[in-house]
């Protein structure tokens, strides 16, 4: 029974390692960003987010899907004690994300022109994407080893190697993308242009990218070679077990990863699209190219780089419920799997519904905080208090994805997505034709299409786990705690900067108090049971101080 119950908290203890480090992640990006966007501009960041756009849709086609597809075979082979079958497996997709990942890679590179121009849009963002191109196939050799490790049910490897990537991509991309700005700052004062230093500059940018990735994968594969004389001892002591052959592997693989890269695909395919739509009907709107760039840098440099930061736990705790629910459900424990499935959900609306708050409360001042007073600050701080419920319907509906993917449903996120994306870029084009909403339709298209996935998703978990959302602790609490720590936040905010007129200093404090009141306002509401802190990481020492001040 101990075992049993130490297996059942271990994975949100293994998703809360992995959330904490995709936050860490989040807010290292989104802190070299701010020098970076000061450095290249709104539109050097328009540029930068062409690039990266189509590099991402290349990364979902090729390799994205395989850490995901990896941790999901591995843990059920591991369930079953088949060590050797799951050691097979992990060989067996080294391969393919060399083949995936080198043909990607091969491909953006030297289809960057037709890329950046005709899907969307920016010629500029040519350079950039080459430069890009390497890490297609870097990403995909690293997320194999991820996997291995999350399927062995550790995500300590991943964690880390996440956190030394970002490190390294956040000081490569602050570094080249000054010193190639000012590159073409030069090339656009001898050749009379005006694009060349945001175009070097985004390309700086990307560099960061690849450098990272890079040293991520360094460490994983120092990991792995450290790792390997235990897995030999896991193999010789474990049970005899009929070795799946090659075909087999490559079948089950293909099986797995095509419909996790549709249901991916399409689900992040609308980043490319609405920037492909947006500035092709503006174009046709009359609007000059620059102020397009303009827009769509504040929207993808600004507004995108904010709401990622609480998304990132929603992910992270995708990854981890994966293999847990693979496991509950080879033990056919469908009792384990609603229980899994409740705690996860709860996990991520405790820490995204008072994100969102936050961020809708706080607006202005956490902008000018990172990017200081800018002639597009009111833009921003529109587009974020419009889109700040993205990040709860982000976060659920990226969540849900995983539960049905570790359910083995794996192509009712794929219809869910296409339904959601069709009706989505329907929406986009008729905001943006029909109204004077530029910008602002592409953050009410993006509200209602991960609205949509939040309501098939969640139907479907519904109907085929027969699970039914506990409303009180998961949302409503929250909810109601949020809504006093966001009072609290802006009458200290406001307070302060009245009396010392320091943005800085007022926004920092305010942000300090708003974790508190949460804090405690969700334990007096009852929010969270003991068992559930005690999953949490370091949640022993979490109780213990919890009860000390009489919040349990």
């Amino acid at each position: 029974m101990g075992n049993k119950k130490k297996d059942n908290s271990n994975y949100i203890v293994q998703g809360g390692i992995l959330a904490a480090a995709s936050v860490i992640v989040r807010v290292i990006g989104m802190l070299y960003r701010v020098p970076v966007t000061r450095i290249i501009g709104a539109v050097g960041n328009s540029y930068y987010s062409a690039a990266y756009e189509v590099y991402s849709m290349m990364l979902l086609i090729s390799s994205f899907s395989l850490p995901l597809a990896v941790s999901k075979l591995v843990s059920a082979r591991m369930a079953k004690g088949q060590v050797k079958s799951a050691y097979k497996i992990f060989r067996c997709t080294l391969v393919f994300a060399l083949v995936s990942g080198g043909v990607a890679a091969l491909l953006i590179f030297f289809g960057a022109g037709f890329f950046s121009e005709t899907l969307v849009n920016t010629p500029q963002s040519k350079l950039a994407l080459q430069v890009l191109a390497p890490t297609i196939l870097i990403v995909a050799i690293m997320g194999c080893l991820r996997g291995f490790f999350q399927g062995m049910g550790s995500m300590v490897p991943t964690a880390v190697s996440q956190i030394a990537e970002q490190i390294i991509n956040a000081a490569v991309s602050i570094g080249a993308a000054y010193m190639l700005f000012s590159y073409g700052t030069k090339l656009d004062n001898l050749l009379g242009t005006e694009t060349a230093a945001y175009a070097y500059g985004a390309a700086g940018s990307t560099l960061g990218t690849g450098m990272g990735a890079l040293a991520g994968l360094l460490l994983l594969i120092f990991l792995i070679l450290a790792y390997r004389r235990t897995m030999r001892r896991k193999m010789e002591s474990g049970r005899k077990e009929r070795e799946e052959s090659m075909a087999q592997i490559y079948w089950l693989l293909l099986v797995t990863i095509l419909p996790v890269i549709l249901s991916t695909a399409v689900y992040n395919l609308s980043g490319i699209i609405d920037q492909g739509i947006f500035k092709h009907l503006m174009e046709y709107k009359g609007i000059e190219s620059m102020k397009i760039d303009e827009l769509w840098g504040i929207y993808s440099g600004e507004y995108k780089l904010l709401t990622n930061v609480p998304i990132a736990v929603a992910s992270a705790m995708a990854s981890s419920t994966i293999p847990a629910l693979t496991m509950a459900r080879v033990a056919r424990d469908r009792r384990e799997m609603r229980r899994k499935t409740g705690n996860a959900i709860r996990f991520v609306m405790v820490i995204c519904i008072p994100c969102a708050v936050g961020l809708s409360v706080l607006t202005a001042p956490i902008l000018t905080l990172l990017f200081g007073q800018e002639e597009y600050t009111a833009t921003s701080a529109l587009l974020l208090q419009t889109g700040s419920i993205s990040v709860v319907l982000y976060g659920m509906s990226t969540l849900t994805n995983g539960i049905l993917q570790g359910m083995d449903k794996m192509r009712l996120p794929v219809i869910h997505a296409a339904i959601s994306l069709a009706l989505h870029v329907g929406l986009l084009v008729g905001l943006i034709m029909l109204t004077d909403l530029g910008i602002h339709a592409v953050v009410w298209a993006n509200i209602f299409f991960a609205f949509l996935m939040c309501v098939l998703n969640s139907r479907s978990i519904a109907k085929y786990m027969r699970y039914r959302q506990e409303v009180l602790r998961t949302f409503l609490v929250p909810i109601a705690a949020s809504a006093l720590m966001g009072l609290a936040a802006w009458g200290v905010y406001h307070g302060l900067y009245a009396a010392l007129g320091s943005n800085t200093l007022a926004t920092l404090v305010a942000i300090v108090v708003a974790v508190p009141v949460y804090a405690v306002a969700l334990l007096l509401l009852k929010g969270l049971k003991e068992e559930e802190i005690l999953a949490f990481p370091k949640g022993r020492t979490l109780l213990r101080v919890m009860k000390k001040l009489h919040l349990m």
